[in-house]
């Protein structure tokens, strides 16, 4: 793996920590968006935007929706905008599948919940890369993930993988990730790891930790795989263009 430098530790209590790096050129091949496409690049962590109460509550939201099904591999997914929702080694839409029966299951407040975490982590990206808040758009796939140590059964499972977020899903110019557990105690594996060519820089979980990074080459990453115990987080990414924009989730 080459040398390991750990950007965050899991007993860190971050207010913010930030690296810019050079950007990459994967922003010039799509349309830039005055304002808001990347022009400073970069990755950071913060501690202090959610706190581990709010954390707790948003992972007892994804443990409800996941009850309801589960991969037969070792990573499942809950996307509450679309429905998607992993069920042995399909997706099924949760909202059809199960119908009136959603209302016993999430609240209003559940949702309320979500546009506000949603609307903090927005607003500390913004202000972290000199970006205006309301230039960026909620975009998909915006997805709880639960992952554990059973071997892969699809290559959905298999999550591994070093990737980059704006290779793969031409819509994201701002990644993050709030943490839903915490490594070395719910679970050991499952460091989040930029992939840098000197070294790898790795973030620990822990659950409020919110790791952001812009979408390019430059944050190339991937995630360990889970050894033992459970990993709740939940990926939340934003676009540029107002044609990926999506709605935040409401109870239907």
């Amino acid at each position: 793996d080459g040398v390991t430098e750990v950007l965050a530790h899991r007993s860190d209590n971050l207010q913010d920590k930030f690296i810019e790096i050079p950007c990459s050129e994967d922003y010039d091949s799509h349309k830039r968006f005055a304002g808001c496409t990347p022009r400073k690049c970069g990755r950071g962590v913060t501690d202090a935007v959610i706190t581990r109460e709010e954390a707790e509550r948003i992972r007892r939201i994804a443990e409800r929706g996941l009850s309801l099904g589960g991969s037969d591999g070792g990573a499942s997914i809950l996307d509450l905008h679309s429905g998607a929702l992993s069920l042995g080694k399909h997706f099924v839409n949760l909202y059809r599948y199960f119908g009136d029966k959603i209302q016993d299951i999430f609240t209003e407040e559940d949702f309320a919940l979500y546009r506000d975490v949603r609307q903090r982590i927005q607003q500390r990206i913004a202000q972290v890369f000199g970006i205006s808040s309301s230039a960026m758009y909620l975009t998909k796939p915006t997805f709880f993930s639960r992952m554990n140590s059973t071997g892969a059964k699809t290559t959905h499972d298999e999550y591994w993988h070093p990737h980059v977020d704006k290779v793969t899903y031409g819509s994201f110019d701002y990644t993050s990730l709030l943490y839903l557990s915490d490594y070395s105690k719910d679970f050991g594996g499952g460091r989040f790891v930029f992939m840098d060519a000197d070294s790898n820089k790795t973030v620990e979980p822990r659950a409020g930790r919110v790791s952001f990074f812009t979408s390019g080459s430059e944050n190339l990453h991937r995630v360990e795989r889970v050894q033992w115990g459970t990993r709740f987080a939940i990926t939340i990414s934003f676009s540029c263009d107002p044609q990926h924009g999506i709605a935040d989730p409401r109870l239907r």
